[in-house]
């Protein structure tokens, strides 16, 4: 593919049949701009027709793997300014569905036309619904053990016995003699309720950089929101703060009730989720964000140290998506961590850990940076 097309590219390998026609593909979205041996514009280009995007989208999944089919839908979008054909129902319906499209459909959700809508809700809940299959099972069982650990008991039974908390608490009985602790006090996992035993507050940047992140929280809020033991609010924000907590049972209409691009003022987001707060001891805030402050800096960082004064777990997630972290406000990132609240990126598999850690109220598992 390197080597053909064109005038076989000064090489005297020419192209025929199926790898001809991958490099006409790839030729429409890379080509633009680039010259052949001979000098000529190689670029055949997509345009802005759409039948011959259409037919361009049926060609990449013909000829290559639905994860670089993605790849250069995504480029495609990027480069050529496709955005607007995605209002179009019949190009809805052709292209490969994942987390940046539904990230570039919410984008333009206030400029879709009604007869577009319907497809596009089609689309999101495809992608959600294999997001929820993937990531909910997991989820649920590290946080209900989670639970189950953090409900700590007294007169635990033998096989209930934390034994790292109960030998911490009793190295004051040490026998140097015996080479031994004396447990005194038996401190045990706890077999959690029925009732709700901790309070997640997610608050969500909606800014356009933000859009996996939006994506990928909104599905954990539903799964969160579906455990008993849990009750869950979600909040999300650009300068303005909506609470889409009612609708939580169906992460689809969260996506299309948040508007992505837009300014940034975390301080009042925060100020609405810490006056929603009620029991902070049994409480864990993530905020999901870029951290770049349009409001008070110095009253967001206020906010946080009060939260985390009264017994609130703080987590801060730069990104959660699979991109590792964005561009983010590093001077805010490192005001945080010098708050006890470090910033980090994380990936939706490495999420219900960082969940059960703050709910453990143990560090969290922070990912080592290149």
């Amino acid at each position: 593919m390197v080597l053909g097309g064109g005038e076989a590219d000064g090489t005297g390998c020419s192209l025929a049949g199926t790898d001809s026609a991958m490099d006409g593909a790839l030729t429409a979205l890379y080509g633009r701009g680039t010259k052949s041996s001979t000098g000529r514009d190689r670029s055949a280009g997509l345009g802005a027709s759409a039948p011959s995007v259409a037919r361009w989208l049926g060609d990449i999944r013909t000829y290559f793997p639905s994860s670089v089919v993605q790849v250069m839908q995504r480029d495609a979008i990027d480069r050529l300014g496709l955005s607007t054909l995605l209002l179009e129902p019949e190009m809805l319906e052709a292209v490969e569905a994942d987390v940046h499209l539904v990230g570039t459909l919410l984008s333009l959700n206030k400029a879709m036309p009604e007869t577009t809508k319907e497809t596009a809700r089609a689309v999101v809940r495809k992608v959600v619904d294999d997001l929820e299959k993937r990531l909910a099972t997991r989820t649920r069982a590290t946080l209900t053990g989670a639970l189950d650990r953090s409900a700590r008991i007294s007169r635990p039974r033998h096989r209930d016995i934390d034994w790292d908390r109960t030998i911490r608490a009793n190295l004051k009985n040490y026998l140097p003699e015996y080479r031994t602790v004396v447990p005194e006090r038996l401190i045990g996992y706890g077999r959690a309720a029925q009732s709700v035993k901790k309070d997640v507050v997610l608050c969500i940047d909606q800014s356009g950089s933000m859009a996996a992140s939006v994506v990928y929280a909104s599905v954990f809020g539903a799964v969160l929101a579906s455990m008993r033991s849990i009750a869950t609010r979600l909040v999300v924000f650009d300068t303005a703060v909506v609470d889409l907590t009612d609708q939580l049972d169906d992460p689809v209409d969260v996506l299309f009730g948040t508007q992505l691009g837009g300014g940034t003022d975390i301080n009042r987001a925060l100020a609405y989720c810490q006056s929603q707060i009620t029991r902070p001891a049994d409480t864990v805030v993530v905020l999901i964000s870029d951290l770049y402050e349009g409001g008070i800096r110095d009253e967001m960082l206020k906010r946080v140290a009060a939260m985390k004064a009264s017994g609130v777990q703080f987590v801060a997630l730069l990104a959660l998506s699979d991109e590792g972290a964005p561009a983010y406000d590093r001077e805010h990132a490192a005001a945080l961590a010098a708050l006890g609240a470090p910033a980090f990126a994380c990936t939706p598999d490495l999420f219900p850990e960082v969940m059960a850690a703050a709910i453990e109220k143990r560090p969290l598992p922070v990912p080592d940076r290149p």
